[in-house]
């Protein structure tokens, strides 16, 4: 207990210590930030960083520092503007707690311009000049929102934005904060600022590196108050240069750098070109000096193209499916668990009574023949009764056993161990098949995986031929809902699929089962795996469903490859099927349950047909024809003429309700492979 309450103890100093230097950070920050006024006097990097510290003790921590900051660094007529901004952007973090939405780093940045523009635009039409005054602020503004958008991950880690990017955006403010420092002239913050513009350029190339001189020429340009934007042509000027022909060398680099600003220098006129050709020649000189590995590229590995890719996948997914099949045929091993003797039902009874029996030596040593032909005799009765009773041992028995009830209840006790014994162990050997079955199912499906794209795999561009198809449902009488369910599909590589599904008993809760075996199914053959270890899986899946409702369905399946002509029917529990071409029927049957009726290694009845251009393939649900009872659906087929699939559902379903008085649903699939379709391919 004690120590549990120091571990308490310790997190909670640790945390408190942890928010303290959090809040000393914001704080210190914030203060720093506030000396990097750009003209007009406004300090928006300071603004910002109120702006990413959020609500909570650092947003106040921040506030504070910003107010420090202004009371040392500002007169009032600058405080007083940029007071009122931090105190509208911190009202408004603490409003928005709580609001993912409004809490984002975008509304946070866009919250805190639009703030500072609020009371910015208040003094700009008191100026003197207010059209110079509204840029100023308008630039001001766009500062305060980036600096919102960069600080939020460094303040606030796994926000949006990259904390690199903040890095070098807080490195660069805090660079421009000190440019203002002079010693004899010569600014160290700007000197500095040389060195990242350089480092930026030689890493990142001349695009990035011109992006970032432009951005920090010309905020330093602001925060100077020069007119004449020289260091947002001469950082810009120079960054372009280095990453451009720097070629990976670190000394050529640094001279077009300094080329780049001499060239913009030599046709400036401004009081900051003598002192700018110093700081930049000493920022080159501390470029030089940097360690190399600095600048030396991470190795990454090359990218697979999209063929190695799926190659590598292929691999992956066959050894998985390897190691899946060397586990099951691994557990597979030694068989069944042997059967407990029955014998050791009156061994542990002889140990329970007849231990401390004065006649134990004599029958279980001097008679053990006897007694041995007694109890073997008792053992088959018993068993199959499941308990014992006097008459099971023979009368020369019972009368040398000095304690017969004793041993008659030590039998019982011992005999209802063993039972249950043996109905734990099926149910052990149960559930061992059933994960072999399981790591046999897998391996087959991620093999299936792997040949999805091999197997019925058409030509590049090219279209299966058409079939039209034909479908009827019909509850039964006196219900609103089929209880058969009916689809058609066609997966990616081109293999047409018809299911009929028919639920146990009818009305909604057979549709249920019905709508969902189907469901089940497509979703296993569209995603390439095929009928034979999807209709497997799917049968254990619904025994396992079945243990609980009690529910079964049967299941039909129709699979037609329309570029070859093959077709293949697959049934659990399901009706007869038809084939007609002409005037010739054929019939195909099945002799499987239905799914979820029976676990184990239950495997569909598989007919597999070749198709003629022209030809019906008709699947119906019991409820239509009786299968002893179906020559008149026969004769119905064979004197079809018409090639619409629809019609001839419809005439099946009629024919149907005038003969059969079933009392069931009805349901009713055809597929119909047009002769002109085949000329047309």
């Amino acid at each position: 207990m004690k120590k549990k309450h120091a571990q308490k103890h310790r997190r909670r100093k640790n945390a408190a210590n942890a928010l303290l230097m959090a809040c000393g950070i914001r704080f210190f920050l914030a203060a720093a930030l506030t000396g990097n006024r750009i003209l007009g006097g406004y300090a928006p990097f300071a603004l910002g960083c109120v702006a990413a510290s959020g609500p909570g003790l650092g947003a106040f921590a921040a506030f504070g520092g910003a107010a420090v900051g202004a009371l040392f660094l500002m007169d009032f007529a600058e405080a007083l503007p940029f007071l009122a901004a931090c105190a509208l952007i911190l009202a408004a973090s603490i409003a928005f707690r709580g609001n993912r939405v409004l809490t984002s780093s975008r509304v946070v940045s866009l919250t805190a311009a639009a703030l500072f523009l609020s009371v910015g635009m208040i003094y700009v039409f008191e100026a003197e000049r207010p059209a110079d005054a509204f840029l100023s602020c308008l630039a001001a503004a766009g500062l305060t929102g980036a600096s919102a958008w960069f600080f939020r991950p460094l303040l606030h880690p796994g926000k949006e934005g990259s904390p690199a990017q903040g890095i070098v955006f807080l490195t660069a403010a805090l660079l421009l904060s000190a440019q203002n420092l002079n010693f004899g002239g010569i600014s160290p913050g700007r000197m500095l600022l040389c060195v990242l513009l350089a480092c930026s350029s030689f890493a990142h190339g001349p695009a990035v590196g011109a992006m970032i001189g432009l951005a920090l020429g010309l905020t330093a340009d602001f925060c100077a108050g020069s007119g004449n934007c020289v260091l947002t042509a001469a950082f810009g000027l120079g960054s372009l240069l280095c990453g451009r022909y720097s070629a990976g060398q670190r000394w050529r680099g640094a001279l077009y750098f300094l080329g780049g600003v001499c060239a913009v220098l030599l046709s400036a006129d401004d009081p900051l070109s003598s002192p700018l050709l110093v700081e930049c020649g000493g920022g080159m000189l501390l470029f030089l000096l940097l360690p190399d590995k600095l600048f030396k590229p991470r190795r990454a590995l090359p990218k697979p193209s999209g063929h190695e890719s799926a190659k590598r996948l292929k691999e992956r997914l066959n050894r998985a499916a390897a190691a899946l099949r060397d586990l099951y045929d691994n557990c597979a091993v030694g068989g069944a668990t042997a059967e407990e003797n029955p014998a050791v039902i009156f061994d542990r009874a002889a140990e329970r009574s007849c231990r401390n029996c004065a006649r134990c030596e004599i029958c279980w040593q001097d008679e053990y023949s006897s007694t041995f032909q007694a109890l073997n005799a008792a053992a088959p009765p018993l068993l199959n009764r499941g308990h014992a009773v006097p008459g099971d041992f023979p009368q020369f028995f019972l009368d040398r056993c000095v304690r017969p009830r004793e041993f008659l209840t030590a039998v019982n006790l011992e005999l209802s161990a063993y039972l249950l014994r043996g109905q734990y162990r099926k149910q052990l050997e149960e559930t061992r098949r059933a994960a072999r079955r399981q790591y046999a199912q897998l391996s087959e499906l991620l093999a299936a995986t792997v040949s999805a794209e091999e197997q019925y795999a058409p030509a590049f561009g090219q279209e299966p031929p058409p079939c039209r198809f034909g479908t009827a449902l019909r509850p039964k009488s006196g219900e609103s809902v089929c209880g058969d369910t009916a689809l058609s599909f066609r997966t990616e590589n081109g293999l047409w699929c018809l299911l009929l599904a028919d639920g146990m008993g009818s009305g909604a809760e057979a549709k249920e089962e019905s709508s969902l075996t189907c469901r089940l199914l497509r979703q296993f053959l569209e995603a390439g795996i095929r009928p034979e270890s999807a209709l497997r899986t799917l049968n254990s899946a619904m025994a396992l469903r079945g243990a609980v409702t009690g529910s079964f369905t049967t299941m039909d399946l129709c699979t037609f490859d329309a570029f070859s002509g093959d077709a293949a029917f697959y049934k659990y529990g399901a009706a007869p099927s038809y084939l007609k071409k002409g005037g010739a029927v054929r019939r195909i049957t099945g002799l499987s349950l239905p799914v979820g009726l029976r676990d184990g290694e239950t495997e569909p009845d598989v007919t597999r047909v070749r198709l003629d251009p022209g030809s019906f393939a008709v699947m119906i649900s019991d409820g239509v024809a009786d299968p002893s009872q179906d020559q008149w659906l026969q004769s119905l087929l064979a004197d079809w003429t018409s090639n619409e699939p629809q019609d001839l559902a419809r005439a099946i379903m009629t024919e149907s309700l005038r003969r059969q008085n079933s009392q069931d649903d009805r349901g009713i699939q055809i597929l119909y492979w047009p002769s002109e379709s085949v000329l047309s391919a």
